[in-house]
């Protein structure tokens, strides 16, 4: 990490001019950015830190460093971190749209299958990659998954809730983490989750991308609870062995059967299916990983680079 000659303000300054404000994300304010002397547009975040704490945690900067190391072409890249005591900004290449974005502004139908499976693809590289570097994202949802023309997906935040937290609410009081996407160890109050929590993410991803709609779209903890047991069954000790000893279950919980993959997503093929339900089970250790995903015969048909596998966010998705 480099500290600006002066303050991190003027080294921002320095470097960069704001174009606009972009959004406010879970940790604080994204700018759209050009650095002054390349002219390549940038996101600048400005990571919103504890006013009681002492200021930028080391160990924050030490985890954001060892961002920089994880380069990959379907990570958001961080460019850069500038800090004083008080202050921080990480800089990051800036993509123009993100997938929620997109499939909301796409009012024809569904998303083709082929842009699916190719996003479905990328997305489990890029976690892949990461998983393989013992690095969590942890947040996983379609806010933070960048796409640009060309048809590449990024995702974005890679490892700032292990640097900082992941906090419920902006400083506004809007609260920023959603739960649909939110595996259910976590739900159920586990304290030694891994890396599967990405992959339950990834599979409500596809199928929202499969359907234009939440697979589990929560209002609150036991909501989203039970939004999963209604779709996929009450998990019971057969299920997912242990279930019974973690902190937040309850012998209480109402019995849902288990319903059919393909009344879930109807128009998703069988391959489709058995990578979605390999992504969706409720056992964390026998979750498929990213790795093993990429290998799936749902993925043996893939024509990577033809037109329908790119977005059109020009003409048709403003």
């Amino acid at each position: 990490p480099r500290l600006g000659r002066g303050s991190p303000m003027e080294a921002i300054q320095e470097s960069f001019q704001k174009v606009e404000k972009i959004g406010e994300g879970t940790y604080g304010v994204v700018y759209k950015a050009r650095n002054k002397r390349t002219g390549q547009l940038v996101a600048l975040k400005k990571i919103r830190l504890d006013t009681e704490s002492e200021g930028v945690p080391s160990t924050a900067i030490r985890e954001i460093s060892l961002l920089k190391e994880l380069k990959h072409p379907n990570i958001v890249r961080l460019l850069d971190v500038i800090h004083s005591q008080k202050k921080l900004y990480i800089v990051f290449e800036y993509l123009n749209q993100d997938l929620k974005k997109y499939m909301d502004s796409c009012q024809a139908g569904e998303l083709p299958l082929s842009l699916v499976k190719n996003y479905l693809f990328q997305l489990l590289q890029g976690v892949s990659f990461c998983h393989s570097h013992r690095v969590i994202h942890r947040d996983l949802k379609p806010q933070n998954l960048l796409i640009n023309e060309a048809g590449a997906i990024k995702l974005a935040d890679f490892g700032l809730a292990r640097a900082f937290g992941v906090p419920l609410r902006t400083y506004t009081h809007e609260v920023v983490v959603t739960l649909w996407y939110r595996a259910p160890e976590i739900l159920l109050g586990c304290r030694y989750y891994s890396t599967p929590v990405d992959i339950w993410s990834i599979g409500c991803i596809f199928a929202e991308m499969m359907t234009r709609k939440a697979l589990f779209p929560g209002d609150s903890e036991i909501d989203q609870l039970f939004q999963i047991f209604r779709t996929l069954g009450t998990p019971t000790e057969v299920t997912w062995p242990g279930v019974t000893q973690l902190p937040d279950y309850k012998g209480s919980f109402p019995r849902w059967p288990r319903k059919e993959m393909k009344d879930i997503v109807p128009n998703l093929d069988r391959d489709g299916r058995d990578l979605l339900t390999q992504l969706l089970l409720y056992d964390p250790s026998k979750r498929i990983s990213a790795k093993a995903a990429l290998n799936h015969k749902y993925f043996l048909c893939r024509n990577s680079g033809s037109p329908e596998q790119r977005p059109v966010l020009r003409r048709d998705c403003r």
